[in-house]
Protein backbone atom coordinates (compact mmCIF):
# COMPACT_ATOMS: atom_id res chain seq x y z
CA UNK A 1 0.00 0.00 0.00
CA UNK A 2 1.19 3.14 -0.64
CA UNK A 3 0.25 6.36 1.00
CA UNK A 4 -2.29 8.83 -0.35
CA UNK A 5 -3.71 12.18 0.50
CA UNK A 6 -4.38 11.30 3.84
CA UNK A 7 -2.53 10.22 7.11
CA UNK A 8 -1.88 6.99 7.90
CA UNK A 9 -0.27 4.87 11.09
CA UNK A 10 0.67 1.50 11.48
CA UNK A 11 2.57 -0.19 14.20
CA UNK A 12 5.09 -3.37 13.40
CA UNK A 13 6.16 -3.59 16.97
CA UNK A 14 5.23 -2.13 20.62
CA UNK A 15 1.58 -2.46 20.38
CA UNK A 16 -0.16 -5.64 21.95
CA UNK A 17 3.29 -6.14 23.71
CA UNK A 18 5.87 -3.72 25.62
CA UNK A 19 9.05 -3.96 23.71
CA UNK A 20 10.56 -4.21 20.39
CA UNK A 21 8.66 -0.53 19.04
CA UNK A 22 8.08 0.32 15.84
CA UNK A 23 6.13 2.33 14.23
CA UNK A 24 4.84 4.01 10.65
CA UNK A 25 3.37 7.27 9.73
CA UNK A 26 1.92 7.20 6.01
CA UNK A 27 1.17 10.55 4.16
CA UNK A 28 1.62 11.63 0.99
CA UNK A 29 3.01 8.59 -0.95
CA UNK A 30 5.68 8.41 1.79
CA UNK A 31 6.27 6.42 4.78
CA UNK A 32 8.12 7.27 8.06
CA UNK A 33 9.77 5.03 10.77
CA UNK A 34 9.52 6.00 14.55
CA UNK A 35 12.07 3.94 16.39
CA UNK A 36 13.78 0.33 15.38
CA UNK A 37 13.66 -1.79 18.81
CA UNK A 38 14.40 -5.00 19.89
CA UNK A 39 13.21 -7.24 23.06
CA UNK A 40 15.04 -9.83 24.64
CA UNK A 41 14.39 -13.45 23.80
CA UNK A 42 12.04 -15.42 26.40
CA UNK A 43 11.20 -19.03 27.42
CA UNK A 44 8.97 -19.36 24.01
CA UNK A 45 12.14 -18.91 22.08
CA UNK A 46 14.45 -21.31 23.24
CA UNK A 47 18.37 -20.75 22.59
CA UNK A 48 17.83 -17.61 21.25
CA UNK A 49 18.42 -13.63 23.01
CA UNK A 50 17.06 -11.28 20.42
CA UNK A 51 13.65 -10.96 19.29
CA UNK A 52 12.70 -8.15 16.14
CA UNK A 53 9.79 -6.93 14.60
CA UNK A 54 8.85 -8.37 10.96
CA UNK A 55 9.48 -6.02 8.71
CA UNK A 56 8.67 -7.47 5.71
CA UNK A 57 5.73 -4.92 5.30
CA UNK A 58 7.50 -1.70 4.77
CA UNK A 59 10.98 -4.14 3.56
CA UNK A 60 8.54 -4.06 0.34
CA UNK A 61 7.91 -0.32 0.43
CA UNK A 62 11.41 0.80 1.13
CA UNK A 63 11.44 2.85 -1.76
CA UNK A 64 9.05 4.82 -0.07
CA UNK A 65 10.14 4.89 3.20
CA UNK A 66 11.94 8.47 3.94
CA UNK A 67 13.49 8.51 6.99
CA UNK A 68 14.03 6.62 10.48
CA UNK A 69 13.89 9.17 13.50
CA UNK A 70 14.78 7.70 17.00
CA UNK A 71 13.08 9.32 20.29
CA UNK A 72 15.73 7.86 22.69
CA UNK A 73 18.08 5.54 23.43
CA UNK A 74 16.50 2.37 25.03
CA UNK A 75 17.33 -1.04 23.15
CA UNK A 76 13.78 -1.70 22.62
CA UNK A 77 13.34 1.52 20.54
CA UNK A 78 17.17 1.04 18.92
CA UNK A 79 18.73 -2.29 19.27
CA UNK A 80 17.35 -3.37 16.30
CA UNK A 81 18.89 -0.78 14.11
CA UNK A 82 22.59 -2.63 13.58
CA UNK A 83 20.67 -5.72 11.70
CA UNK A 84 18.21 -3.62 9.47
CA UNK A 85 18.96 0.18 9.04
CA UNK A 86 21.52 -1.14 6.29
CA UNK A 87 18.84 -3.28 4.62
CA UNK A 88 16.22 -0.23 4.49
CA UNK A 89 18.47 2.05 2.84
CA UNK A 90 17.59 5.90 4.93
CA UNK A 91 19.03 8.00 6.66
CA UNK A 92 18.46 7.85 10.63
CA UNK A 93 18.20 10.79 12.98
CA UNK A 94 18.78 11.18 16.59
CA UNK A 95 19.67 13.80 19.33
CA UNK A 96 23.32 13.32 20.31
CA UNK A 97 23.90 11.22 23.20
CA UNK A 98 21.45 8.67 20.98
CA UNK A 99 23.73 8.92 17.97
CA UNK A 100 26.79 8.12 20.20
CA UNK A 101 25.28 4.71 21.37
CA UNK A 102 23.81 4.08 17.83
CA UNK A 103 26.66 4.42 16.57
CA UNK A 104 28.50 2.46 18.67
CA UNK A 105 26.32 -0.09 17.82
CA UNK A 106 26.90 0.43 13.92
CA UNK A 107 30.79 0.46 13.92
CA UNK A 108 30.49 -2.72 16.10
CA UNK A 109 28.47 -4.34 13.52
CA UNK A 110 30.84 -3.30 10.80
CA UNK A 111 28.04 -1.22 8.77
CA UNK A 112 28.73 2.55 10.16
CA UNK A 113 29.79 3.70 6.57
CA UNK A 114 27.25 2.53 5.06
CA UNK A 115 24.66 3.93 7.18
CA UNK A 116 23.91 7.69 6.76
CA UNK A 117 22.77 8.98 10.98
CA UNK A 118 21.90 12.52 11.31
CA UNK A 119 22.77 14.14 14.62
CA UNK A 120 20.09 16.73 15.77
CA UNK A 121 21.75 18.43 18.48
CA UNK A 122 19.18 21.33 18.81
CA UNK A 123 15.40 21.39 19.39
CA UNK A 124 14.64 22.80 15.67
CA UNK A 125 12.46 21.47 12.81
CA UNK A 126 14.27 19.47 10.21
CA UNK A 127 11.60 18.40 7.07
CA UNK A 128 11.60 14.88 5.74
CA UNK A 129 9.16 14.79 2.74
CA UNK A 130 5.42 15.56 3.40
CA UNK A 131 6.52 15.68 7.19
CA UNK A 132 8.04 18.33 9.55
CA UNK A 133 9.80 17.26 13.07
CA UNK A 134 10.38 18.99 16.12
CA UNK A 135 12.32 17.13 18.96
CA UNK A 136 10.10 17.77 22.00
CA UNK A 137 12.31 16.95 25.62
CA UNK A 138 10.36 14.98 28.12
CA UNK A 139 11.66 13.51 31.61
CA UNK A 140 12.51 9.61 31.27
CA UNK A 141 14.99 7.36 32.82
CA UNK A 142 17.89 7.82 30.26
CA UNK A 143 19.84 10.52 28.44
CA UNK A 144 17.38 12.87 25.78
CA UNK A 145 14.35 11.11 26.12
CA UNK A 146 12.39 12.89 23.83
CA UNK A 147 9.04 13.50 22.47
CA UNK A 148 8.29 14.10 18.90
CA UNK A 149 6.23 16.78 17.51
CA UNK A 150 5.49 15.63 13.75
CA UNK A 151 3.09 18.09 11.71
CA UNK A 152 1.60 17.06 7.92
CA UNK A 153 -0.78 18.61 6.10
CA UNK A 154 -3.43 16.71 7.67
CA UNK A 155 -2.73 17.83 11.17
CA UNK A 156 0.09 17.42 14.08
CA UNK A 157 1.00 14.07 15.85
CA UNK A 158 2.29 14.50 19.34
CA UNK A 159 4.17 11.12 19.71
CA UNK A 160 5.59 10.76 22.89
CA UNK A 161 8.23 8.00 22.78
CA UNK A 162 8.83 6.76 26.83
CA UNK A 163 8.31 9.49 29.14
CA UNK A 164 7.03 10.95 32.33
CA UNK A 165 6.69 14.06 34.42
CA UNK A 166 9.65 15.08 36.69
CA UNK A 167 10.08 18.22 38.51
CA UNK A 168 13.73 17.30 39.63
CA UNK A 169 14.93 15.46 36.31
CA UNK A 170 18.62 15.41 37.64
CA UNK A 171 19.80 15.36 33.60
CA UNK A 172 18.47 17.27 31.08
CA UNK A 173 15.69 19.62 31.22
CA UNK A 174 12.02 18.41 29.96
CA UNK A 175 9.48 20.82 28.23
CA UNK A 176 7.81 22.42 30.88
CA UNK A 177 3.53 22.62 31.16
CA UNK A 178 3.89 26.15 29.82
CA UNK A 179 5.71 25.09 26.47
CA UNK A 180 3.74 21.54 25.95
CA UNK A 181 0.15 23.74 26.37
CA UNK A 182 1.29 25.87 24.09
CA UNK A 183 1.45 22.57 21.26
CA UNK A 184 -1.78 22.12 22.62
CA UNK A 185 -2.70 25.52 21.63
CA UNK A 186 -1.30 25.27 18.13
CA UNK A 187 -3.64 21.83 17.77
CA UNK A 188 -2.72 18.42 18.08
CA UNK A 189 -4.84 16.39 15.72
CA UNK A 190 -3.44 12.52 16.96
CA UNK A 191 -1.88 11.78 20.63
CA UNK A 192 0.23 8.62 20.54
CA UNK A 193 1.08 7.57 23.81
CA UNK A 194 2.64 5.20 26.13
CA UNK A 195 0.85 3.26 27.63
CA UNK A 196 2.90 1.08 30.01
CA UNK A 197 2.31 2.15 33.49
CA UNK A 198 -1.40 3.63 32.79
CA UNK A 199 -2.61 1.15 35.67
CA UNK A 200 -0.58 2.93 38.12
CA UNK A 201 -2.84 5.41 40.39
CA UNK A 202 0.09 7.34 41.58
CA UNK A 203 2.48 9.82 39.32
CA UNK A 204 5.64 7.80 38.81
CA UNK A 205 8.15 9.80 40.92
CA UNK A 206 11.28 11.76 41.06
CA UNK A 207 15.03 11.36 40.51
CA UNK A 208 15.50 14.08 43.24
CA UNK A 209 13.47 11.99 45.60
CA UNK A 210 15.62 8.48 44.62
CA UNK A 211 18.35 10.43 45.13
CA UNK A 212 17.44 11.58 48.90
CA UNK A 213 16.69 7.66 49.46
CA UNK A 214 19.92 6.27 47.90
CA UNK A 215 21.83 8.45 50.27
CA UNK A 216 19.73 7.08 53.34
CA UNK A 217 20.16 3.96 52.19
CA UNK A 218 23.58 3.72 51.87
CA UNK A 219 24.77 6.29 54.59
CA UNK A 220 22.32 4.07 56.77
CA UNK A 221 25.12 0.64 56.11
CA UNK A 222 27.54 2.08 57.90
CA UNK A 223 31.08 0.15 57.78
CA UNK A 224 29.47 -2.35 55.02
CA UNK A 225 30.12 -2.71 51.74
CA UNK A 226 27.74 -1.69 49.30
CA UNK A 227 27.18 -2.91 45.79
CA UNK A 228 24.06 -0.97 43.95
CA UNK A 229 22.82 -2.41 40.62
CA UNK A 230 20.36 -0.25 38.20
CA UNK A 231 19.64 0.19 34.39
CA UNK A 232 23.39 1.05 33.11
CA UNK A 233 21.62 3.69 30.49
CA UNK A 234 19.67 5.88 33.76
CA UNK A 235 22.52 8.42 33.26
CA UNK A 236 20.70 10.20 36.23
CA UNK A 237 20.99 7.06 38.53
CA UNK A 238 24.53 7.22 37.92
CA UNK A 239 25.10 11.02 38.31
CA UNK A 240 22.89 10.10 41.76
CA UNK A 241 25.44 7.36 42.61
CA UNK A 242 28.90 9.50 41.70
CA UNK A 243 27.34 12.29 44.30
CA UNK A 244 26.46 9.92 47.09
CA UNK A 245 29.89 8.31 46.53
CA UNK A 246 31.16 11.56 47.50
CA UNK A 247 28.31 12.01 50.26
CA UNK A 248 29.16 9.05 51.80
CA UNK A 249 33.25 9.07 51.44
CA UNK A 250 33.12 6.21 49.62
CA UNK A 251 35.29 5.88 46.13
CA UNK A 252 33.28 4.56 43.15
CA UNK A 253 33.65 1.13 41.59
CA UNK A 254 32.28 0.11 38.19
CA UNK A 255 31.59 -3.36 37.20
CA UNK A 256 30.14 -4.32 33.99
CA UNK A 257 31.15 -3.16 30.38
CA UNK A 258 27.56 -1.80 29.37
CA UNK A 259 27.98 0.86 32.87
CA UNK A 260 31.58 1.57 31.25
CA UNK A 261 29.94 2.70 27.78
CA UNK A 262 27.19 4.74 29.29
CA UNK A 263 29.58 6.09 31.42
CA UNK A 264 32.20 7.56 28.33
CA UNK A 265 29.01 8.20 26.08
CA UNK A 266 27.19 10.37 28.56
CA UNK A 267 30.84 12.33 29.34
CA UNK A 268 31.49 12.44 25.56
CA UNK A 269 27.99 14.35 25.49
CA UNK A 270 28.39 16.11 28.97
CA UNK A 271 27.09 14.37 31.06
CA UNK A 272 28.63 13.11 34.04
CA UNK A 273 31.45 15.46 33.92
CA UNK A 274 31.34 15.63 37.58
CA UNK A 275 31.75 11.95 38.39
CA UNK A 276 34.36 10.73 40.90
CA UNK A 277 37.37 8.85 39.63
CA UNK A 278 37.16 5.14 39.80
CA UNK A 279 38.80 2.95 40.88
CA UNK A 280 39.86 -0.74 39.78
CA UNK A 281 38.41 -4.06 41.78
CA UNK A 282 41.77 -4.87 43.40
CA UNK A 283 41.71 -1.24 44.96
CA UNK A 284 37.87 -1.61 46.05
CA UNK A 285 38.57 -5.21 47.21
CA UNK A 286 41.69 -3.73 49.53
CA UNK A 287 39.87 -0.62 50.55
CA UNK A 288 38.26 -0.79 54.16
CA UNK A 289 34.27 -2.26 53.46
CA UNK A 290 32.51 1.24 54.63
CA UNK A 291 34.68 2.88 51.71
CA UNK A 292 33.56 1.81 48.76
CA UNK A 293 30.45 1.95 46.65
CA UNK A 294 30.12 -0.61 43.76
CA UNK A 295 27.94 0.01 40.74
CA UNK A 296 27.15 -3.42 39.28
CA UNK A 297 25.48 -4.86 36.09
CA UNK A 298 22.81 -7.52 36.34
CA UNK A 299 19.75 -6.04 38.15
CA UNK A 300 17.31 -7.91 35.69
CA UNK A 301 19.37 -11.50 36.53
CA UNK A 302 21.22 -11.53 33.28
CA UNK A 303 23.58 -14.85 34.02
CA UNK A 304 26.38 -13.42 32.78
CA UNK A 305 26.39 -9.63 34.33
CA UNK A 306 28.44 -8.60 36.88
CA UNK A 307 25.63 -9.12 39.71
CA UNK A 308 25.31 -12.87 38.98
CA UNK A 309 29.10 -13.74 39.44
CA UNK A 310 29.29 -11.33 42.14
CA UNK A 311 26.77 -14.10 43.67
CA UNK A 312 27.92 -17.02 42.56
CA UNK A 313 31.36 -15.78 43.99
CA UNK A 314 33.18 -15.78 40.65
CA UNK A 315 34.00 -12.17 40.55
CA UNK A 316 36.58 -10.30 41.61
CA UNK A 317 34.18 -8.12 43.58
CA UNK A 318 33.45 -10.25 46.75
CA UNK A 319 30.42 -9.91 49.45
CA UNK A 320 30.46 -11.42 52.88
CA UNK A 321 27.76 -11.56 55.53
CA UNK A 322 25.86 -8.27 56.15
CA UNK A 323 26.99 -6.82 53.13
CA UNK A 324 24.46 -4.80 51.16
CA UNK A 325 23.18 -4.79 47.70
CA UNK A 326 20.72 -2.39 46.78
CA UNK A 327 18.76 -3.12 43.56
CA UNK A 328 17.71 0.54 42.30
CA UNK A 329 15.94 -0.85 39.39
CA UNK A 330 12.01 -2.67 38.76
CA UNK A 331 11.73 -6.11 37.87
CA UNK A 332 10.93 -6.27 33.95
CA UNK A 333 8.83 -8.94 33.86
CA UNK A 334 9.86 -12.38 32.65
CA UNK A 335 12.81 -11.92 34.45
CA UNK A 336 11.31 -12.38 38.06
CA UNK A 337 12.79 -16.07 38.09
CA UNK A 338 15.63 -14.74 37.02
CA UNK A 339 16.41 -11.76 39.54
CA UNK A 340 15.06 -14.39 42.35
CA UNK A 341 17.91 -16.75 41.63
CA UNK A 342 20.61 -14.52 42.23
CA UNK A 343 18.73 -12.45 44.90
CA UNK A 344 18.19 -16.45 46.73
CA UNK A 345 22.17 -16.98 46.13
CA UNK A 346 22.42 -13.68 48.25
CA UNK A 347 20.12 -14.52 50.78
CA UNK A 348 22.08 -17.77 51.04
CA UNK A 349 25.33 -16.02 52.08
CA UNK A 350 23.57 -13.61 54.13
CA UNK A 351 24.04 -10.46 52.39
CA UNK A 352 21.10 -7.77 53.32
CA UNK A 353 19.09 -6.82 50.03
CA UNK A 354 17.00 -3.76 49.39
CA UNK A 355 14.69 -2.97 46.71
CA UNK A 356 12.23 -0.46 45.86
CA UNK A 357 9.57 -1.84 47.96
CA UNK A 358 11.75 -0.96 51.18
CA UNK A 359 12.68 1.99 49.97
CA UNK A 360 12.30 4.65 47.34
CA UNK A 361 15.45 3.81 45.58
CA UNK A 362 13.99 3.50 42.12
CA UNK A 363 10.92 5.32 39.95
CA UNK A 364 9.45 4.27 36.80
CA UNK A 365 10.40 6.40 33.56
CA UNK A 366 7.35 5.74 32.49
CA UNK A 367 3.83 7.95 33.56
CA UNK A 368 1.06 6.90 35.43
CA UNK A 369 -2.36 8.41 35.63
CA UNK A 370 -1.95 11.56 37.00
CA UNK A 371 0.52 12.26 34.65
CA UNK A 372 -0.87 10.95 31.60
CA UNK A 373 -4.50 12.70 32.96
CA UNK A 374 -2.32 15.99 32.83
CA UNK A 375 -0.59 15.70 29.35
CA UNK A 376 -3.83 14.96 27.90
CA UNK A 377 -4.91 18.31 29.71
CA UNK A 378 -2.31 20.19 28.10
CA UNK A 379 -2.30 18.81 24.62
CA UNK A 380 -5.49 18.31 23.99
CA UNK A 381 -5.46 15.97 21.35
CA UNK A 382 -8.63 15.39 18.60
CA UNK A 383 -7.61 11.63 19.03
CA UNK A 384 -5.15 9.32 21.33
CA UNK A 385 -3.52 6.39 19.82
CA UNK A 386 -2.40 4.23 22.78
CA UNK A 387 1.05 2.41 22.13
CA UNK A 388 3.75 0.55 24.19
CA UNK A 389 1.60 -1.58 26.17
CA UNK A 390 -0.18 -4.96 25.89
CA UNK A 391 -3.53 -4.88 24.85
CA UNK A 392 -4.72 -4.32 28.11
CA UNK A 393 -2.67 -1.38 28.96
CA UNK A 394 -3.67 0.70 25.67
CA UNK A 395 -7.44 -0.48 26.21
CA UNK A 396 -7.02 1.21 29.49
CA UNK A 397 -5.56 4.01 28.17
CA UNK A 398 -7.95 4.58 25.66
CA UNK A 399 -10.76 4.67 28.71
CA UNK A 400 -8.67 6.92 30.35
CA UNK A 401 -8.68 9.61 27.61
CA UNK A 402 -12.56 9.22 26.69
CA UNK A 403 -13.05 9.81 30.46
CA UNK A 404 -10.83 12.77 30.80
CA UNK A 405 -12.68 14.15 27.34
CA UNK A 406 -10.91 12.87 24.69
CA UNK A 407 -13.55 12.18 21.96
CA UNK A 408 -12.18 9.86 19.42
CA UNK A 409 -9.68 6.94 20.59
CA UNK A 410 -8.16 4.09 18.22
CA UNK A 411 -6.72 0.76 19.84
CA UNK A 412 -4.37 -0.50 17.83
CA UNK A 413 -2.54 -3.67 17.96
CA UNK A 414 0.54 -4.56 15.66
CA UNK A 415 -0.55 -5.08 11.79
CA UNK A 416 -3.25 -2.44 12.00
CA UNK A 417 -3.56 -0.21 9.63
CA UNK A 418 -5.13 3.54 10.74
CA UNK A 419 -6.17 5.80 8.81
CA UNK A 420 -5.74 9.29 11.01
CA UNK A 421 -7.35 11.62 8.37
CA UNK A 422 -9.08 12.77 6.72
CA UNK A 423 -12.60 11.67 8.04
CA UNK A 424 -13.58 9.43 10.82
CA UNK A 425 -10.49 7.82 12.59
CA UNK A 426 -10.11 4.03 12.53
CA UNK A 427 -8.46 1.01 11.31
CA UNK A 428 -9.13 0.42 7.88
CA UNK A 429 -6.58 -2.80 7.08
CA UNK A 430 -4.15 -5.03 8.49
CA UNK A 431 -0.50 -5.80 6.98
CA UNK A 432 2.01 -8.47 8.00
CA UNK A 433 3.35 -8.35 11.86
CA UNK A 434 5.54 -10.58 12.97
CA UNK A 435 8.18 -11.44 15.09
CA UNK A 436 11.85 -12.45 13.51
CA UNK A 437 14.18 -14.08 15.86
CA UNK A 438 18.14 -13.75 16.00
CA UNK A 439 18.96 -17.41 16.70
CA UNK A 440 22.78 -17.76 16.77
CA UNK A 441 23.98 -15.80 13.26
CA UNK A 442 20.73 -16.20 11.96
CA UNK A 443 17.82 -14.04 11.98
CA UNK A 444 14.83 -16.12 10.85
CA UNK A 445 10.83 -16.31 11.50
CA UNK A 446 9.80 -16.64 15.15
CA UNK A 447 7.45 -19.24 13.72
CA UNK A 448 9.59 -20.81 11.29
CA UNK A 449 10.31 -24.91 11.31
CA UNK A 450 13.37 -24.74 13.47
CA UNK A 451 12.16 -22.72 16.71
CA UNK A 452 8.65 -24.72 16.32
CA UNK A 453 11.01 -27.83 16.37
CA UNK A 454 13.06 -26.53 19.18
CA UNK A 455 9.80 -26.26 20.90
CA UNK A 456 8.94 -29.72 20.75
CA UNK A 457 12.14 -30.86 21.23
CA UNK A 458 11.78 -29.09 24.87
CA UNK A 459 8.86 -30.62 25.42
CA UNK A 460 9.17 -34.11 24.36
CA UNK A 461 12.69 -35.37 23.78
CA UNK A 462 14.25 -36.86 20.47
CA UNK A 463 14.13 -40.52 19.85
CA UNK A 464 16.23 -41.87 17.12
CA UNK A 465 15.68 -45.01 15.32
CA UNK A 466 19.06 -46.60 12.93
CA UNK A 467 17.53 -49.28 10.55
CA UNK A 468 20.87 -50.84 8.63
CA UNK A 469 19.33 -52.52 6.08
CA UNK A 470 19.79 -55.86 7.41
CA UNK A 471 16.87 -56.42 8.99
CA UNK A 472 18.99 -54.40 12.52
CA UNK A 473 17.19 -51.70 14.16
CA UNK A 474 18.85 -49.27 17.19
CA UNK A 475 17.18 -47.04 18.72
CA UNK A 476 18.41 -43.95 21.38
CA UNK A 477 16.97 -41.43 22.81
CA UNK A 478 17.06 -37.78 24.36
CA UNK A 479 15.75 -35.89 27.36
CA UNK A 480 12.61 -39.15 28.22
CA UNK A 481 12.85 -39.46 31.75
CA UNK A 482 13.84 -43.00 31.63
CA UNK A 483 16.73 -42.98 33.60
CA UNK A 484 16.63 -46.35 35.22
CA UNK A 485 14.19 -48.30 32.80
CA UNK A 486 16.63 -47.00 29.66
CA UNK A 487 17.51 -50.41 28.55
CA UNK A 488 14.59 -51.65 29.16
CA UNK A 489 12.55 -48.89 26.70
CA UNK A 490 15.37 -49.26 24.58
CA UNK A 491 15.18 -53.60 23.74
CA UNK A 492 11.19 -53.07 23.76
CA UNK A 493 11.29 -50.25 21.48
CA UNK A 494 13.67 -52.11 18.67
CA UNK A 495 11.21 -55.10 18.90
CA UNK A 496 8.42 -52.89 18.60
CA UNK A 497 9.80 -51.36 15.16
CA UNK A 498 11.08 -55.12 13.98
CA UNK A 499 7.58 -56.16 14.53
CA UNK A 500 6.17 -53.02 12.39
CA UNK A 501 7.85 -53.56 9.79
CA UNK A 502 8.06 -56.89 9.67
CA UNK A 503 4.13 -56.05 8.88
CA UNK A 504 4.71 -54.35 5.41
CA UNK A 505 3.39 -56.18 2.40
CA UNK A 506 5.10 -56.34 -0.95
CA UNK A 507 6.16 -53.32 -2.29
CA UNK A 508 5.44 -51.43 0.91
CA UNK A 509 9.01 -53.37 2.40
CA UNK A 510 11.09 -51.01 -0.35
CA UNK A 511 9.25 -47.91 -0.17
CA UNK A 512 11.27 -45.22 1.98
CA UNK A 513 8.75 -43.59 2.86
CA UNK A 514 6.40 -45.96 4.02
CA UNK A 515 9.47 -47.59 6.20
CA UNK A 516 10.26 -44.56 7.98
CA UNK A 517 6.64 -43.79 9.04
CA UNK A 518 6.46 -47.54 10.25
CA UNK A 519 9.39 -47.24 11.89
CA UNK A 520 9.23 -43.71 13.25
CA UNK A 521 5.21 -44.80 14.61
CA UNK A 522 6.37 -47.85 16.76
CA UNK A 523 8.83 -46.06 18.13
CA UNK A 524 6.98 -43.27 19.19
CA UNK A 525 4.08 -45.82 20.94
CA UNK A 526 6.67 -47.11 22.76
CA UNK A 527 7.95 -44.11 24.36
CA UNK A 528 4.83 -43.07 25.34
CA UNK A 529 3.77 -46.36 26.31
CA UNK A 530 7.29 -45.97 28.64
CA UNK A 531 7.34 -42.40 29.54
CA UNK A 532 3.84 -40.40 28.72
CA UNK A 533 5.64 -38.37 26.44
CA UNK A 534 5.33 -38.24 22.81
CA UNK A 535 8.69 -37.18 21.87
CA UNK A 536 9.91 -35.99 17.99
CA UNK A 537 11.32 -39.45 15.99
CA UNK A 538 14.01 -39.16 13.30
CA UNK A 539 14.33 -42.47 11.24
CA UNK A 540 17.91 -42.82 9.76
CA UNK A 541 18.24 -45.34 7.00
CA UNK A 542 21.88 -46.86 6.98
CA UNK A 543 23.05 -49.00 3.76
CA UNK A 544 19.67 -48.70 2.07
Amino acid sequence: MKPGKELLFCALGGSGEIGMNVNLYGCDGKWLMVDLGMTFGANEYPGTELVFADLDFIEERRKDLIGIVLTHAHEDHIGAVPYFAQELGVPLYATPFTAKLVNEKLEEAGNAKEITLNVIDHLDRFELGPFGIRYVPLAHSIAEGNALLIDTPYGNIFHTGDWKLDDEPLIGTPATQQELTAIGDAGVLALVCDSTNVFNPKASGSEGAVRTALLEEVARHHGKRVVVTTFASNVARLQTLGEVAKATNRKLCVAGRSLDRIIRTGQACGYLLDLPERVDFDTAMSLPRGEVLILATGGQGEARAALARIAEDTHPIALEASDVVLFSSRQIPGNELAIGRIQNRLAARDVVMVTDRQSEIHVSGHPGRPELEALYSWIRPQILVPVHGEVRHMKEQGRLGKSCGIKQVVVQENGDLVRLAPGKPGKIDEVRAGRLILDGDIISPADGEAMVMRRRLAQNGLAIVVLDGKGRVHVESIGLPLDEDYDEFVEEAQQDVKVALSKLKGGQRHDRDVVVEAARLAARRAAQRWSGKKPQVRVILADH
